[in-house]
């Protein structure tokens, strides 16, 4: 395609060169016939010697003519009187003779320029007025130029011309064979149709796909927005070709997505979604990054760890419920009817009681839940779980599953520590700020000796034997994980009992409040 175009090029140049060329040739030929009649006409013998001689072929004016066409190499230099007769001629058989085309302009004093068929064949013509010595005219002077040797210029011209298309074209021929080989390394030699094809396939999958991908180019602005990433950004095709910053506003989701806060699976909130990011940068220094929904598993988490947490309330109340359901029995059968009831009563109403004080300060019902059945769990590992007075936590988490994880992670772990201590025990602090949430765990176990506080948080370390299920050493590092992910902190110190102390900072845990719907005092 290149090839032809080049040759197209070519062909049209040297078409437009040589049109004009053989009227600039025609033109160049009438003026230097006109010149060489003016300046034979300039000449004040010649009006002389026409004046005071005959036309006759050894005259002084046919000599003096063909001197100048000699000289000049003029075709014919013919010199007439008023009336046309010729008193020179290049052909001296003609002299004596009317000429052959009309000299009634030249002869009226105009200068003639043309190009017309004479006695000796086509020429470009001058023809010019003979003054006297008083400015009368007194005749013409016509000069000729073979029109064949304008020809011939014109077709000596056409080689030269010729070569000079040729090595444009060649030129040009190379030129397209290197762009074509560059053309083709860079698509792997894929036809423009294969090309095309990817194209489709790439724009299709892109769009088809329940995953948001959102690419940027290397000056931050956004260069593709498949649908999936428009509905949970909420932007519209419009923010392509637009600076990150400028399409999202400021905030953690356009840190993830440009880069500023890095890491994988990076949790942040977009209205009331709750995203998981990826970032991958390229080559061309620009990024692609991913993003997941993760509200819609939402419902599923929360299902799974209530699951959870029932399970392991149960457990606990089994042996439990079995030791009161003893203790029942043989107050029974000792007819001990009155402490059977108080029995009943303190049991039921010790439970209820502890249920109600953690709904009061945990408004998050998965929160509660868990800790509620933590408080069963430890009463039968005979550990004593308490909930601080100070602990506060609205019903406003952005990510509860992630929360309930953490705590639930620490809890076991200082549960583990505090069986076997003195007073055993453990007691958990959960303090909400506008968009923050901070807890803290304290066991009385042994505590965390100074140099492993960050040790403890690389995964698969731990102080415990394996077990033949699994592995161990998991626990802290996803907490740490997970509050990382939030932009938050995990960090291990010491109890003010002695024992350790874990504390987590999440920065931007919490939803913005709603006044409109804000709980009243009680």
């Amino acid at each position: 395609m290149q090839l032809a175009i080049a040759a197209g090029v070519a062909v049209l140049a040297t078409g437009l060169f040589l049109a004009p060329l053989s009227e600039q040739l025609d033109d160049q030929a009438m003026r230097r016939a006109l010149a060489i009649a003016q300046t034979t006409a300039a000449q004040p013998q010649v009006a002389e010697d026409l004046s005071e001689t005959r036309p006759s072929r050894g005259g002084p004016v046919q000599t003096e003519a063909e001197r100048i066409r000699k000289a000049t190499g003029a075709e014919y230099i013919v010199i007439m009187d008023k009336h046309g007769v010729r008193w020179s001629h290049a052909n001296p058989a003609e002299i004596g003779k009317v000429v052959s085309t009309d000299p009634s302009d030249a002869l009226a004093g105009r200068d003639v320029m043309e190009i017309d068929d004479g006695t000796l064949g086509r020429s470009a013509r001058g023809k010019v007025p003979l003054r006297g010595e008083n400015g009368r005219i007194v005749g013409a002077v016509s000069v000729g130029i073979e029109y064949d040797s304008v020809r011939d210029r014109l077709v000596r011209a056409i080689p030269g011309l010729f070569a000079y298309a040729g090595g444009a074209l060649a030129v040009g021929a190379l030129a397209a064979y290197l762009i074509s080989r560059r053309v083709q390394r860079q698509t792997r030699d894929l036809a423009f149709s294969d090309i095309s094809a990817l194209l489709a396939e790439r724009e299709a999958m892109l769009h088809s796909i329940r995953e948001g991908v959102v690419a940027l180019d290397r000056n931050g602005r956004i260069r593709l927005l498949n649908d999936e990433a428009q509905r949970l950004l909420t932007l519209g095709p419009e923010a392509i070709g637009a600076p990150l910053d400028e399409a999202l506003g400021e905030g953690r989701t356009t840190d993830v997505l440009a880069g500023r806060v890095t890491g994988t699976d990076l949790l942040t909130v977009r209205g009331q979604r709750v995203l998981v990011a990826n970032r991958m940068p390229t080559d061309d220094g620009g990024a692609v990054a991913t993003l997941r929904d993760r509200t819609e598993l939402e419902r599923l988490g929360r299902e799974l760890d209530s699951t959870r947490g029932l399970i392991d309330a149960l457990r606990a109340k089994d042996h439990e419920h079995a030791n009161h359901l003893h203790t029942l029995l043989g107050l029974l059968e000792l007819e001990m009817y009155d402490d059977a009831v108080d029995f009943v009563g303190e049991t039921v109403g010790a439970h209820r009681a502890t249920a109600e004080q953690l709904t009061e300060k945990l408004h998050d019902p998965l929160v509660a839940a868990l800790l509620v059945g933590k408080v069963a769990v430890a009463a039968e590992r005979g550990v004593s779980l308490r909930v601080s007075d100070d602990t506060r936590l609205p019903d406003r988490l952005i990510d509860p599953q992630g929360l309930v994880t953490i705590v639930g992670n620490l809890v076991d772990n200082a549960l583990d520590a505090a069986v076997g201590s003195a007073q055993a025990c453990v007691e958990v602090v959960l303090r909400a700020d506008v968009r923050s949430v901070e807890l803290r765990v304290r066991d009385s176990g042994p505590g965390v000796p100074p140099e492993k506080r960050e040790l403890i948080f690389t995964e698969g370390w731990s102080t415990k034997e394996p077990p033949a299920h699994g592995k161990r050493g998991i626990g802290l590092a996803l907490v740490r994980r997970l509050a990382e992910r939030q932009g938050g902190t995990a960090r291990a110190g010491e109890s003010p009992g002695g024992g350790a102390e874990f504390t987590v900072v999440l920065p931007e845990a919490l939803t913005e409040p709603d006044l409109s719907h804000a709980e009243e005092p009680r």
